[in-house]
């Protein structure tokens, strides 16, 4: 009895799995913020590329102005900011983002859309006209069409952007 008790154990502990569970991390913070628009209080997109990944913040119109924040102004994701993760089939750049007419290749091959989080814009004043904005993630939730978390969202500080005065 013993010997068939050990072998039922055997199979039990060998055939479990953990449900081929990924815990994905992104690594954007050593990666330079770009857009492709002339730096005006209307540039809404940004994106941040990492090989064949790439992170991309579409922001709602009117956050930039060229006056110094008192505080950081929030905005809400998904409901008035949006922050798309991207993996492609290959290596990509700027011109996938920025050609007036899109790329066919690298394709991308999984897009996941934050479900939650807040991106604040605190606002300075470098001279009399120049004005930087940094933009921060906060409390940034992302899930992947498996239904699992992306638990280890490493970009506080997605980037600085900076605009001029007329």
């Amino acid at each position: 009895m013993k010997k068939v008790f050990f072998f039922i154990l055997l199979a039990i502990t060998c055939g479990c799995n953990d449900g081929d569970l990924q815990i994905e991390t992104l690594d954007f913070d050593s990666v330079s913020m770009e857009t492709c628009t002339t730096a005006t209080t209307s540039t809404t997109i940004f994106f941040k590329i990492n090989d064949d990944e790439a992170l991309i913040l579409d922001l709602e119109s009117g956050l930039f102005k060229n006056e110094v924040s008192d505080g950081s102004i929030s905005s809400s994701i998904p409901s008035e900011s949006n922050l798309l993760y991207r993996i492609f089939s290959d290596s990509v750049d700027d011109d996938y983002f920025c050609d007036a007419i899109p790329t066919t290749e690298p394709r991308v091959t999984d897009e996941i859309e934050a479900l939650s989080g807040d991106v604040l814009i605190t606002t300075t004043q470098l001279d009399s006209i120049t004005y930087q904005h940094t933009i921060q993630l906060s409390e940034i939730s992302l899930m992947n069409s498996n239904g699992e978390r992306i638990t280890d969202l490493t970009i506080n500080e997605f980037g600085t952007f900076t605009t001029t005065a007329n």
